[in-house]
């Protein structure tokens, strides 16, 4: 097999961009549970299903992106080096960290602007209805 090197390639960018998509779900979603929990005002099986709704979304448009972008594109049918394939494998990887750092902020501005809404909402519900006067 003359492009082992591109097998080996393509093996470490998944593994790599999975677990990074792994951590950085756990750590959003495990964290982003009480800001469900606070947007939906206590009702922590309705929060916890929503969480973990959003949670399989963020696998599957990141793992999905991360596998649409796995080409490793070489210029030439001579073999490719090892310093070709770490200089590419690091452009791809960090291009994917950034775009999950992006993702990252992405949620958490949804569950800040959430609970902005919720408590917006919370306020005009608790005033006293105002009765006009004709």
């Amino acid at each position: 097999m003359e492009n082992y090197r591109i097998i080996i390639g393509y093996l470490f960018y998944i593994i790599v961009v999975i677990s990074l998509t792994i951590y950085v779900s756990k750590m959003l979603f495990k964290n982003g549970k009480l800001f469900m929990i606070d947007i939906f005002r206590g009702k922590e099986d309705i929060a916890l299903a929503t969480n973990k709704l959003f949670e399989v979304g963020f696998y599957l448009i990141n793992i999905g992106w991360a596998l649409l972008i796995v080409k490793i594109s070489t210029y030439s049918n001579e073999l490719i080096s090892y310093q070709s394939l770490i200089e590419k494998l690091s452009m791809k990887i960090g291009g994917f960290s950034i775009y999950l750092g992006i993702m990252l902020m992405l949620n958490l501005f949804f569950f800040l602007r959430g609970r902005k809404k919720s408590r917006q909402y919370t306020k005009g519900t608790t005033q006293q209805p105002q009765i006009k006067t004709t």
